[in-house]
């Protein structure tokens, strides 16, 4: 497994506060949060970006989605909605390279983000 920080969070030798994990995602709030909720989803294959995925990828990245709707609903993002992000490459805004979904909420998002 790759020693980067969410490899390491995967594998357990760093803590986090995980509130959901399957055989393919993990979910744990960020210790930076930019809103009243903020939980990263990851892969807990390593997978560097978006850049790397491919069609054989369908799934885990279905599954991703899919996780990051389940704790949006968890938190009570559903109703009042949630804003979910992929940073990607340097200039997008990605600084752990390790794929991971940002689901914010609890608060109005502004537009444009960035």
């Amino acid at each position: 497994m790759s020693q980067c920080i969410f490899c390491r969070i995967v594998d357990g030798s760093i803590p986090a506060k995980v509130v959901y994990q399957d055989d393919q995602t993990l979910a744990f709030d960020d210790i930076n949060p930019q809103a009243p909720v903020h939980t990263l989803v990851i892969p807990k294959r390593h997978v560097a970006s978006v850049q790397e995925l491919g069609e054989a990828d369908q799934g885990l990245l279905g599954r991703l989605l899919l996780t990051c709707t389940r704790i949006a609903k968890e938190k009570g993002l559903a109703e009042p909605g949630f804003r979910l992000v992929a940073n990607t490459g340097r200039d997008g805004g990605q600084t752990v390279f390790h794929l991971h979904f940002h689901v914010m909420g609890g608060r109005h998002m502004a537009w444009p983000p960035g």
